[in-house]
Parts: C-alpha cells; structure tokens; sequence
C-alpha cells in the first residue's frame, strides 16, 4: 500500500490517504519520496481550475527520491539512486516527437498528477525515461523545484538559443521567476528584472540582475526601449504586452511561461516591422531536464525554499494560496 495524502473533493483538505498501486510496469520505476516541492499547479489542480482533476486527488509533482524498484527492461537507472521527478511521468516513446527529442511535446504525455496519483506520498511511480539521476552537487533537500519551476524556465533559453552576450528581461519574481534571473545570470546575459514591487529591487540584484525596473514606473519602462532580446514573463497577470513588445530590440522574443489570464492581445504591426515574436513552452524534455540539473551544479543554482513536513501539508498549501512564500516550498519526511 502506498500512504499518501488526498482530497476527496474540488478545494479539499488533504487528508491520509492510502491506496493499492498497481503492478510495476516493465518500463517503470518506483521511487521512495523523500522530498516534493510544492508548485501553484498542484493548487490549481486541487481546485479544478483547469477542469481535468479526478478525485480523490493526490498532488505532487517536484520530487525527490531514492529508487526502491525497477520494472524488469529498465536499464539507465538502479535501485538505490537518487533521481528526480517532475510534471510528466511518462510519454509514448514512439512517436515523431518522442523519437525527435521532444518527449514534453508528446501528444499522448503522461502528466504526473493527471489521471494518477503524485507525490505527496511515500512513493510514486514512473516511467524510466522521465526519472533523471540527480548530480551528486545539488541539495536533495532543495532540488525539487528543478524539476518543474526550474526546468520551466530553463527551457526558454535553449529553445530560443539565447546566447551570452544576450540581454533578457525577466517578469515576475516569484516562485518562477526568482530562477530565472539566476540562470541568465549564469548563462553570461545582462539580465534586467521587472516587478510592481519595489521592496523586492535588493533581492533581484542579490540573484544577479544588473537592472531593475519598476513596471507601474512609466519613464522607467520608456527608457528600456529596444533593449532587450528576449522577455521571458513568469507572472499569472494580465500586463501591457505592447509595452513589454516596445522595449524588444529587433528578432525579439516575448516568451511565455506564465499563464496571463486573458488572451495575449499585441498589433500585427507591433511584430511585424522589426521581425518580432510571441512565444511560449512547457517544460523540457528530459535531455533538457539533465542539461539543466548540470547547468544548475556547475553553477551553484538553486531555489530559494521554505520546508514543511508532509504532515503539514494543508499550512504549506495555505501558505502558497497566501502569495507569502519566498519562494518554492518544499514537503519533507
């Protein structure tokens, strides 16, 4: 039996929660949990705002572990390592995409707390190849967020080859963001943050922005004009893309990893005249997940945490829903 916790309705306290697992699949493996991150998807998904949840409703997807047992084809990974797990457990492993390197764009990609239970439990079940051995460098401790915030926004840079003598801009500081800065920083861009609050200006510079920019400041937002090369917006808000278009040099990208409410509106001729673009993506691929976890050794990156015990699960949720946290949680055993 696996012990997790569970709601058994939409916005429900979790609550323990136990349930056979099914037989491991030949391709599978089972991790003991030792550590998961607390994302805001893991909210919404107990909220049902995106109106896919099946209840009972086990969340979790940032964790940390050690494999206790390997289906019988499994050949990277052994019991006894420590690995990671993020968003998807799993995909096809056949089709164009998977066969091209793009397993998170797999048509048919299991998500981890989609139509199956995650991992705030003592163990979670995947697919060998979405389970990636964690370097010995990082903090167990503290890499769950890797695995989905940091991954996330990792991603951008690669798929938009972004290069070092780039300059980036980055919206929104928070839980996504605050890992943002740090790996332009590392990736040698000149990094700009910007945020409608002015407090956190000390911080942003601590994690390696050279500029900051306050949003609401109009002037301010004037003089970043035809700056940047590419703006990478983690905030859940509605802003005023076409001054955020404005201040993109020529190619420009505004990259989406956030989810702005409302549709994305921009004039044609915003983009057109200087070979603009609008942009988004999900998390990586495993390969980039890797690539990332590497980045973020090398580079002595890491989020910033607040730990609760699983048992606390409801305050640590609470805590998130507050907007107070600073800036991932982190569930412990």
């Amino acid at each position: 039996m696996i012990k997790a916790y569970a709601a058994e309705t939409q916005g429900g306290e979790l609550k323990a929660f136990e349930y056979k697992a099914e037989a491991l699949g030949n391709e599978q493996v089972e991790i003991k949990v030792d550590y998961c991150g607390v994302c805001h998807s893991d909210l919404s998904m107990l909220d049902n705002e995106w109106g896919m949840t099946q209840y009972p409703f086990v969340p979790g997807h940032e964790v940390v572990g050690i494999i206790s047992e390997i289906g019988k084809n499994v050949k990277t990974l052994k019991v006894g390592q420590r690995v990671g797990l993020g968003w998807y457990a799993g995909s096809c492993m056949h089709c164009d995409l998977c066969m091209s390197g793009n397993h998170n764009l797999c048509l048919t990609a299991e998500a981890t707390i989609i139509g199956r239970h995650g991992g705030f439990a003592d163990k979670v079940i995947a697919k060998e190849e979405w389970v990636i051995t964690l370097p010995e460098a990082i903090d167990p401790a503290k890499a769950g967020p890797l695995f989905c915030g940091g991954i996330t926004v990792f991603n951008p840079f690669v798929q938009q080859n972004i290069k070092p003598t780039d300059r980036v801009g980055i919206i929104g500081i928070g839980g996504l963001g605050h890992m943002a800065i740090q790996f332009a920083k590392a990736w040698g861009c000149d990094v700009t943050a910007f945020s409608s609050s002015r407090d956190k200006e000390e911080e942003t510079r601590k994690l390696g922005a050279h500029h900051f920019i306050d949003s609401r400041d109009t002037e301010s937002m004037k003089k970043a004009t035809n700056s940047l090369d590419m703006i990478l917006c983690t905030a859940n808000a509605d802003l005023n893309w076409e001054a955020y278009i404005s201040l993109l040099r020529p190619k420009g990208k505004l990259h989406f990893v956030g989810v702005a409410p409302s549709p994305v509106a921009a004039h044609a001729f915003s983009l057109i005249g200087l070979q603009k673009s609008i942009a988004g993506s999900p998390l990586g691929s495993p390969v980039t997940t890797k690539q990332m976890l590497e980045f973020s050794a090398r580079h002595k990156i890491e989020p910033i945490v607040e730990f609760y015990k699983f048992a606390q699960i409801n305050d640590a949720m609470e805590r998130l829903k507050s907007g107070k946290a600073r800036y991932r949680i982190v569930l412990e055993h």
